[in-house]
Formats: structure tokens, sequence, C-alpha cells
């Protein structure tokens, strides 16, 4: 049995499939199990690589109660408490980063600057495994009842450096609008009422806010057969590149180099990122109140372009 602990979110979960699909080649016939939270359930079923599913918060509840493991592998990061966490299951080798301080001398160092997909494929390279970065596409979800070939907007994001403007949002999305597209929002329970201002400032329905009325698998279904999605450095963003769904995401203050869609993807753009930082008019009176200034600096008519440049190029990436 394998294993691994990656007890994140929607878009470490994604950026960690070609990982999960490498284990699954390089170990076959083995039971693979994910250590990850419950939540994330509907999203492990779509990567098509993992067996059963550990409900995990974090490294510090792993939790898990079976035999040893043949082999653990750490996704999660580069330790020490999440090493232990996996030492502690007693397997039979912990396929991780090198992290002295957690008992771990084998596997390859850590480089901070490297894209989160690379990383982990590395790390398996490096114990012979393969392991391929391209590897992205998640499997089609189930009808959901939801509507299709929708321009998906999400204004919303846990980090507030990480949120473009919601007045720019409204902008976008009106603009958007007026040249035939149809806009929803989308966003968790808590971002509703951001959602729901950004649609009134843009002339939208009430109807076109979906904040906090789609669970993890009705969002996969709504990306999957979008048209477009815009969004900030989120999950989302992470299922567009799944679905080969037109995207453009907006960065900072973390660079696209680390967490970007792939740049041989015509169809999906990243814009901003740490690199521009201080070169943006800044968040005061922009509506962006924390907002990073690479994040801040991005204007309305740069990611119009970007959405006609993606959705210039044909195809979509088959799951």
């Amino acid at each position: 049995m394998i294993l691994v602990l990656r007890a994140l979110g929607v878009g470490d979960l994604a950026t960690a499939v070609p990982a999960l699909r490498g284990l699954r080649a390089g170990l076959p016939g083995r039971e693979l199990v994910l250590a990850a939270p419950a939540w994330l359930a509907p999203l492990v079923e779509l990567t098509g690589a993992v067996d059963r599913l550990l409900p995990t918060t974090g490294p510090h509840r792993v939790g898990w109660r079976g035999p040893p493991p043949e082999v653990a592998v750490n996704l999660h990061g580069r330790g020490p408490e999440s090493h232990r966490a996996l030492a502690a299951t007693g397997p039979g080798r912990l396929l991780a980063y090198r992290n002295p301080s957690a008992g771990h001398l084998d596997g390859p160092a850590w480089d901070g600057d490297e894209h989160e997909v690379r990383r982990w494929c590395r790390l398996l390279h490096a114990y012979g495994l393969p392991a391929d970065p391209g590897d992205l596409a998640l499997r089609r979800p189930a009808p959901a009842g939801v509507p299709a070939g929708v321009t998906v907007l999400h204004a919303g994001g846990k980090v507030p450096a990480k949120r473009w403007p919601a007045d720019r949002f409204a902008g976008l999305a009106r603009t958007l609008a007026a040249r035939g597209h149809r806009v929803v929002l989308t966003g968790s329970a808590d971002e509703r009422a951001l959602a729901a201002r950004v649609a009134a400032d843009a002339g939208l329905p009430p109807s076109a806010v979906l904040a906090g009325r789609t669970g993890l698998a009705e969002l996969a279904a709504l990306v999957a057969d979008a048209r477009l999605v815009v969004s900030g450095d989120t999950g989302v963003a992470h299922l567009a590149t799944g679905y080969g769904t037109a995207s453009v995401v907006l960065f900072g203050p973390v660079p696209a180099a680390h967490w970007g869609p792939p740049v041989d993807r015509p169809r999906h753009r990243a814009l901003g990122g740490a690199q521009r930082a201080g070169s943006g008019r800044g968040s005061a009176g922009s509506g962006g109140v924390g907002t990073h200034p690479s994040l801040d600096a991005i204007g309305i008519d740069e990611v119009v372009a970007a959405v006609a440049e993606v959705e210039r190029v044909p195809g979509a990436v088959a799951a």
C-alpha cells in the first residue's frame, strides 16, 4: 500500500495529479491512499489516480490506523513536520525531500524557486519513478445541473493580497457581458456577498451569482463546460487547466512561474506576478485594499486583451 500526504486545497491537489499518476504507474498493483481533507473527495475521484481517501486536515493528524505502508510519500511539503507524521506510520520506505532535522537524509534537495507541478515530479524522478508534468487533465465530472458555456469570474480567494479589486471584476464583467459572454460569479459561501456586489455593480441579474451555491463537484462540472474562466491565483484556475478551459489567471504576490498554468498551453494566460511589485498604482482608492501591487497593476483592458487571445486558440485538453 502507498500512503501519500497532500492535506491542502483544490489547487494543491490539482498540481499534484502528475505525481499521483506517476506513483500509480511506477508502483503498480498497490492500493494508493491519499491523506487529504474530506471535502476534497469529489476532486480526488476525478484525478483517477487514488483508490481511497484518508480524511486528514494537516500533517499533525494523518490518522493512519492500518499496517505500516509499504511506501509513504510526502507531497505535502519540505518537512520536518510532514516528514515526521509519515515516518510515524512506520513505512517500509519514505519518499520525501531531504530534511536532516526530520532525520531524513535521503531524497533530493528542496528548491524554493520551482513550479509546484515540477517540484513533485522531480521528487519522484529522484527515486526512479515516472511523472509527466504535462499530465494535468482531470476526468470529466458527471452532469451536475449547472449551466454550460458560461464565462466564470471568480473574484474571491483566501488571501487578500491575491484578490484583484472587486470594482475591476465588475468592470470586466460588464465589458464581457456587452460582448456576448454569459457571465456567472463563483466563490465560497463566505464570498457570496462579494460576488453579489460584483454582479450588482456590473448590472448582472442575481441569478448570475453562483457563489455559495455549488459544491466542489458542481464547480468542477461548471468549469469543465465553461467558455472561459478569469480568476486570481486560486483553485478554480487549476480546474480550468485540468479541463483545458480557456483561462486568464491574475497573479500577485506569488509569481506565475511557481503556480501558473503551463506556459506551453496558449489557451491559458497568466498576468501579473511578484516580479511586477511596485510597478502599479497601489491599492489606495482602487477598491483593492490589501491587494498586492503587482496584481493591482493589472487593468481591465489588459485582461480583456488576454481574454481575446486565449479565445482565439482552438481546441481543449481531453480528459
